[in-house]
Formats: structure tokens, C-alpha cells, sequence
């Protein structure tokens, strides 16, 4: 199992524990796993002050959206740049910034090398999406949020 089906899981984990089975036909809260009026096992989960859905998805995108910030992948691009090249670069006379000239001069090439410098992060298990890359999160704010909200969640990094 890698790192993001580990975490993954853990976080579905976290999902189930925050929210509660639902019957959607009765509208009310199930207290196991059938409904007591309908006898209905097909339950959505509830998370209190957002509302009801059939899966936990949209649960751990709630909770990811409330307990954690998305990288900024452009932040984080340039920050990179900056710290592998210098801060100004002469053309003849002229002392220009490096991140500006960069961008100007090619913005194709500026984002195709954003784009895999994210993917290589990605990769390498440093930034996780749950969403196809529309939003990355750090593996350690991820790790540490799994953290702080069950103990039993230490396992995560052994496994890993």
C-alpha cells in the first residue's frame, strides 16, 4: 500500500468518526447500521452544520477545506526558482529580477516547468490531491492533522 492509500484510508477513517449514518426516506439519524423504521442499510452520512450525501468523499473534502490550507502552487514554484537561482540577472546595462524575466520571456516554458516541478512533488510523496490536481496538500500537514485527531492514527508513518 503506498503513502496515498494509506492516508487516504485514515482519512476515510476520520470521515466515519466525524460524521454519523443518515436514512435519507425517514430523515433521521441511524443509530446502527439498519434504520429502525424502514430497516433500510443504504444510509448517507451526516456531518453536523454542512448537510447529507451518500459517501465520505465529500466528507474528507469538508474536513480537508476546515483543518487545512492547499498549497499554493505557484508560491511554492517560485520559491524553488528563488532559492536555486540568483535574485537578479544582468542583461547588458540592466539588473532585472530573475522570477519577472523568467516569466516574461517564455510563460509557455514557465508553465510547463511549474507544472513538473508540482508533478515531481507529487511523486516524490511530498504533496498529495484528492481531487485530480485541481488542490494539493503537504503529506506532513496531512500526516499531522491524522495525528492530532486520533492517536491510533501514529501507524500512519510506520507503515509509510
Amino acid at each position: 500500500m503506498n503513502k496515498k492509500e494509506i492516508i487516504l484510508k485514515q482519512l476515510t477513517g476520520l470521515a466515519f468518526k466525524l460524521s454519523k449514518p443518515f436514512c435519507y426516506p425517514c430523515y433521521e439519524e441511524v443509530k446502527d447500521a439498519f434504520c429502525l423504521h424502514c430497516g433500510s442499510d443504504d444510509n448517507m452520512r451526516l456531518l453536523e452544520g454542512v448537510g447529507v450525501e451518500y459517501g465520505t468523499e465529500w466528507v474528507i473534502d469538508e474536513i480537508l477545506k476546515k483543518e487545512l490550507k492547499p498549497i499554493d502552487e505557484k508560491e511554492v514554484f517560485e520559491s524553488m526558482i528563488e532559492d536555486c537561482y540568483q535574485d537578479e540577472v544582468q542583461v547588458g546595462w540592466l539588473k532585472l529580477n530573475t522570477l519577472e524575466v523568467l516569466k516574461e520571456i517564455s510563460p509557455c516554458d514557465w508553465d510547463l516547468a511549474q507544472d513538473e516541478y508540482i508533478s515531481s512533488l507529487e511523486e516524490d510523496e511530498e504533496i498529495m490531491s484528492f481531487d485530480d490536481g485541481s488542490t494539493y496538500y503537504w503529506i506532513y500537514d496531512l500526516e499531522n492533522l491524522l495525528e492530532s485527531r486520533d492517536t491510533n492514527n501514529l501507524q500512519i508513518k510506520r507503515k509509510i
